[in-house]
């Protein structure tokens, strides 16, 4: 596409002389106007990109022009040419979006210079705008994966959840506090708040505060200045500052040391943190959620929690409930899990049979919806794409092992000679798949980022290879 540039002056001459220094720059289309009012007709039919234009006309200021021109399109930028005498207009001209000011008489360098300095704002202001509707989008299909509706369940205990998210969306500064055993969606509550929420087109930082050695803590959380400590090469942002108009998701709070804690209170009544080996502070705009599969109220008389630092984040307090107290949801969690996992696995969607779900109802699940969707998933693998069976789930349990047997035949020796070539590749490709399986206690996306292949073609690789679930 071209370059469209219009030269607005009463003067004749600095017309001709611009259009000719500008001559030179390539797939550029160039039109000369002495008269504003005649420029301003045919903006609207040319949209130029670029508008160099004088500052004091007879007919009209060139004031009264440029905001002609920022009324039509914010986009097209404007380059000033004045007088000595015509200074302060032109600095006026500059405060209300005026993108460069070049004072007659100019060189022909000067000129080109200007021209390129605009065009490499334009270049840039478009990147960050596709940015933007690119961050727009992920917003959407974010808020689409990780909203409301993502919580499946008609019973009161998830309905009345529902409508408590549906509160808190509306009260974005509001802490809250998550509390229930492990796999019952506590992050996937803090995930529909913020989504739902004016935050949503910010960052959704998540931070396992029981995977955090109190040595690391302050730096993971507040950041760190370079210097700041043995391995600090450089400046580092913490979980706060990353979060920054967002949400941070503090996940297993109650297992996070006490020091740690004390640190954190006084973030939270501050709103600023301090990086590490800083002499500074930096203010931040960060809404709380946090979560615990633990006892709250006992670890606070075991003096293992602040009290403090509770009644600071339990403003608002959400209990998930476990999935033996609303077992009347398994039903749609199930159709629900089988939906995505058929997608995911690249196979036709199945029914779940009468049999099936009665089965899955009277199960025990001590690792809740998280196990519900696990034993799905595994069955699924075992099945080879055809109908589910009660058989399929096996009396594989939350926490066991994938892996059924360890005891692979030894690898034929190329040496000998009724070798089959592709069966040793076969037998290898087991061998891999099956330590990565046990590697990743079963996490069939970990497993797949460590063989290098995608989801869909390991789940193939494990029903071709018929390696045991």
């Amino acid at each position: 596409m071209k370059l469209r540039i219009s030269v607005v002056d009463d003067d004749a001459g600095i017309c001709r002389l611009i259009s000719a220094y500008l001559r030179d720059f390539a797939q550029t289309d160039i039109k000369v106007f002495t008269d504003p009012r005649l420029f301003l007709e045919d903006m609207t039919s040319w949209h130029p990109h670029i508008v160099i234009l004088d500052v004091k006309m007879p007919e009209m200021d060139g004031i009264g022009v440029m905001k002609k021109v920022k009324e039509f399109d914010q986009q097209t930028e404007i380059i000033i040419i004045t007088g000595e005498a015509d200074k302060d207009i032109a600095i006026q001209a500059l405060r209300m979006g005026a993108f460069d000011l070049l004072e007659k008489p100019f060189e022909k360098a000067e000129l080109t210079e200007s021209v390129k300095r605009t065009m490499r704002f334009q270049e840039i202001s478009k990147e960050r705008d596709n940015l933007a509707y690119q961050v727009s989008l992920l917003s959407q299909r974010e808020s689409k994966r990780w909203g409301i509706d993502a919580l499946i369940g008609e019973s009161p205990q998830i309905k009345s959840i529902r409508e408590t998210i549906k509160l808190l969306q509306q009260h974005e500064t509001t802490p809250v506090l998550i509390v229930g055993e492990s796999g019952t969606g506590k992050e996937l509550v803090a995930r529909a708040i913020h989504y739902g929420s004016n935050r949503a087109m910010k960052p959704f930082i998540a931070v396992n505060c029981a995977a955090m050695p109190l040595e690391l803590a302050e730096s993971q959380l507040f950041g760190h200045v370079k210097g700041a400590f043995t391995g600090a090469t450089a400046n580092r942002k913490g979980s706060f500052e990353m979060a920054d108009g967002g949400t941070l998701f503090l996940d297993e709070l109650a297992d996070m040391h006490v020091a740690a804690q004390a640190k954190l209170l006084r973030v939270l009544e501050d709103q600023q943190v301090q990086p590490v080996g800083a002499s500074y502070s930096v203010h931040v705009n960060v809404r709380i959620i946090a979560a615990t599969n633990s006892d709250i109220e006992e670890r606070m008389q075991k003096g293992e929690f602040r009290t403090d630092l509770y009644h600071r984040l339990a403003v608002f307090r959400i209990n998930t409930p476990p999935l033996r107290e609303h077992k009347e949801d398994i039903p749609l969690l199930a159709e629900h899990f089988m939906l995505h996992l058929c997608h995911e696995m690249g196979v036709p969607h199945q029914k779940i049979s009468s049999e099936v779900m009665n089965f899955l109802i009277n199960k025990e699940y001590p690792g809740n919806v998280r196990e519900l969707r696990n034993i799905l998933e595994r069955a699924l693998i075992v099945s080879g794409g055809t109908e589910l069976q009660i058989a399929h789930f096996g009396n594989i349990s939350e926490g066991e092992k994938w892996i059924t047997s360890t005891d692979n035949p030894p690898i034929p020796s190329l040496a000998d000679k009724k070798v089959n070539l592709e069966e040793l590749i076969k037998h290898v490709e087991k061998e891999k798949i099956e330590k990565a399986l046990k590697e990743t206690s079963g996490n069939i996306a970990k497993a797949a980022r460590l063989l290098g292949i995608s989801r869909p073609k390991l789940y193939r690789k494990i029903a071709d290879l018929k390696i045991s679930v």
